[in-house]
């Protein structure tokens, strides 16, 4: 028995690596949290990497191996007793930081990680108990055992504190989902189609986004603050570096040296996690100040607001979830029911309350010291012209635009003033990042005409009913063919296909947004799988094009090889599938809906230069560009709509991150978006303009209806009719920076 506990025993120290590891795992997401606060001039610390997740909660189980080891000698070793006791205080630091993330949390995520996260502590606090009291008679040091229940007893009521936030939070949600809606109807009202600024209707969309974040509504509120936390970690953990500064207790303990490696990772821990709490808590302060100061009375900085108490007042009320039949005890449960949550409500505002004292007591003592910060900071940093210009020159009253909740203090006009200047930072962040080879390519663009031109309906269909087209596969289809041209230079085709991979980045966004055509799922997929190829390998499906270009003499041959590759591949499907659900061209494999693009495109180009004498390989190679240029022109005119849909239509939790992605967005098509412009576009509803049958059926017809009307066809040459079409003024003007 001996050997066998001797040989359990050289494996503790691995043991406590793994826990040292797995702290050092959560210090590590504490740490680039605080890292991207201020990096981001964010001091209230949006939680982003340490997250209340399963992986998170696994982790901090791992790290919670010495509390819940009820056989550590505490009271033989004080390392173990030291990391015990520090282990308790990483935990606390944890659940500090966890507070903010809720807000970013479902409803459904909400219960199941607070369920775990309290069964978790709970556990741990028992042990803990546990031991104090068993082998309280053992301990070596009297102080230590008061220090440990005193941080049990304030780790147990961080979890009452989140359980309290947590039962708040889908209220709020819902009252500032309800307000955003109504505020958006306004925006809409507002807007001037015919002339729509895009970049001062997103400011009003980022307004709105960011103050009704839940994340940052919890961190301007002084209850949802963890000032707590810090001042229960800075009073308990000194005293253990007072008593224990001796190494030497680490040979007393199983784990060896992997004990004095879990004590100073989870210090680091503590130190780091009480970094973004405290910084929250001072800009809560700074929100608040003025508010406090008005507050009249005692009443009503203790006034507790409807949403904190709504859920359970709903739930106390509700009988749907009793599937009992029999009435008596319906009725009892009922009962129990009802008396559970009234002692949860009032335990709630007992909570709050309680938080809401010491809060007006922290911004009593604070806000003359951060007054005094205030001014000096205005004094010696005026307001730059930059955010003057981004509130002033805009002629808006963001104000007004602004979301809070009930009981909330005013936010300050450098929130305001800060929100613009990031907007623009953002802007100026996809300025850089402009794709300069897309802007190349859309300067070939001239009209919409290769929308139109690279499929016929002269070319005989294989099946009775052609399968529908997206954006990328005539696009990817037409860059296969250019690239396998002969006699182009290697230079051109690398800038072809540069320019091609940035727009069909931009076309993917488009179809994302817009495109919620469920039909057009495996043409897309198809697309896809066909450009990876082309942008990587240069293959079109297993046809290697750069070979193709070696092999053939000329652009003739290169497009009747390409089209017998096609129109084999085709031909082997329809022989071989004989499963009836393959009729449909909407269910064919994504290497046939290439194969049937390829055939089609390149029998399309050989019956339009059959009239042609003169063709030359680079003759072609700049028309192909032509017409790449005209699809994603026509595409990227959803541009402005994918902006303005992006800056709404997210669930409340991504909606900021989704504003953000449009303010670079915004930045990046700058220059697209003014070169698409310079042409008249076809006259046609917004939501059929995201689809390329739709651009093409409209195109037709207008050619039909051209090719029908005498006067069109006398009154001008041709080229004089395209230079007329190519400066008419725009039918709908968007301007993109003010």
């Amino acid at each position: 028995m001996d050997e066998i506990e001797e040989k359990l025993e050289e494996a503790m120290p691995w043991v406590g690596l793994y826990i040292a590891t797995a702290s050092a795992a959560c210090t590590l997401a504490m740490a680039t949290d605080v890292f991207n606060g201020f990096g981001s001039k964010r001091l209230w610390f949006p939680s982003k990497y340490f997250s209340l997740n399963a992986i998170t909660l696994t982790l901090l189980a791992v790290a919670m191996k010495l509390p819940l080891d009820l056989n550590t000698n505490i009271y033989t070793s004080n390392a173990d007793l030291a990391a015990k006791h520090m282990s308790i205080l990483f935990m606390s630091a944890a659940m500090a930081n966890f507070m903010s993330y809720l807000g970013y949390m479902s409803d459904k995520e909400i219960l199941a990680n607070m369920v775990a996260l309290g069964i978790l502590v709970i556990t741990v606090s028992a042990n803990v108990l546990t031991q104090l009291f068993l082998l309280q008679d053992e301990f070596l040091y009297g102080h230590i055992s008061v220090n440990m229940l005193v941080t049990t007893i304030s780790m147990q009521y961080m979890l009452v504190k989140l359980v309290s936030i947590a039962t708040m939070v889908p209220t709020i949600k819902r009252r500032l989902e309800a307000k955003y809606q109504e505020q958006h109807k306004l925006v809409l009202m507002e807007e001037d189609v015919l002339n729509i600024n895009l970049r001062r209707e997103m400011m009003k969309y980022w307004v709105m986004a960011e103050t009704s974040n839940p994340q940052f509504v919890m961190a301007r509120s002084l209850h949802c603050t963890t000032s707590i936390c810090f001042l229960s970690a800075i009073r308990t953990v000194l005293p253990v570096f007072y008593k224990y500064p001796s190494m030497g207790d680490k040979l007393k303990s199983s784990y060896k040296a992997s004990i004095m490696l879990i004590l100073v990772i989870q210090a680091i821990g503590v130190a780091i996690g009480t970094i973004a709490p405290t910084l929250r808590w001072f800009s809560a302060v700074s929100f608040n100040c003025s508010a406090v100061m008005n507050w009249k009375s005692f009443k009503t900085a203790l006034k507790v607001e409807s949403h904190w108490t709504q859920i359970l007042l709903d739930n106390r009320e509700s009988f749907s979830f009793l599937q009992i039949r029999k009435g008596q005890c319906r009725k009892c449960l009922h009962n129990a029911k009802w008396f559970a949550l009234t002692f949860c409500i009032r335990l709630q505002i007992f909570t709050l309350q309680l938080g809401k004292l010491f809060a007006v007591y922290s911004v009593l003592l604070t806000s003359p010291f951060l007054l005094c910060f205030i001014l000096i900071k205005k004094f010696v940093n005026r307001p730059s012209a930059k955010v003057e210009e981004s509130v002033v020159d805009m002629n808006l009253n963001l104000n007004r635009y602004i979301l809070q909740l009930e009981g909330e203090a005013v936010l300050p006009n450098r929130v305001l003033n800060k929100m613009c200047q990031e907007a623009n930072n953002m802007i100026q962040s996809g300025r850089k990042k402009q794709p300069q080879g897309l802007v190349h390519l859309l300067g070939k663009f001239v009209n919409f005409e290769g929308v139109a031109q690279f499929d016929s309906d002269q070319i005989p269909s294989f099946h009775s009913q052609e399968p529908p087209n997206c954006w990328i596969l005539p696009v990817v289809t037409l860059t296969s063919i250019a690239i396998a041209l002969p006699n182009i230079p290697k230079h051109r085709v690398k800038q072809l296909l540069n320019s091609v991979s940035e727009g069909i980045t931009l076309v993917k966004l488009v179809d994302k947004t817009l495109g919620k055509n469920a039909q057009l799922i495996n043409i897309r997929k198809a697309a896809d799988i066909c450009w990876v190829g082309v942008e990587l390998y240069k293959k079109w499906l297993d046809i290697n094009l750069s070979k193709t270009s070696l092999n053939c003499t000329n652009s003739n041959k290169v497009l009747r090889e390409l089209s017998n590759k096609a129109e084999g591949i085709i031909m082997k499907f329809k022989n071989e599938e004989k499963d009836p659900i393959m009729e449909n061209p909407l269910n064919w494999p994504s290497k046939v809906v290439a194969a049937n693009s390829m055939y089609r495109i390149t029998r399309t180009i050989l019956l339009s230069i059959e009239e042609e004498n003169e063709l030359t390989d680079e003759w072609l190679f700049e028309r192909l560009r032509v017409m790449i240029a005209d699809i994603l022109a026509a595409c990227l005119t959803n541009l402005p709509r994918v902006i303005t849909t992006m800056c709404h239509r997210n669930a409340i939790e991504k909606r900021e991150k989704s504003v953000r992605k449009a303010f670079v967005l915004l930045g990046e098509t700058e220059q697209v978006v003014e070169l698409v412009q310079q042409k008249e576009w076809p006259h046609m509803d917004h939501d059929k303009a995201a689809y390329i049958d739709e651009w093409r059926a409209l195109l037709l017809q207008n050619d039909e209806d051209d090719d029908n009307d005498p006067a069109t066809s006398t009154s001008t040459p041709s080229n004089e009719t395209e230079t007329n079409l190519m400066c008419r003024e725009e039918h709908l003007a968007i301007t993109v920076v003010s």
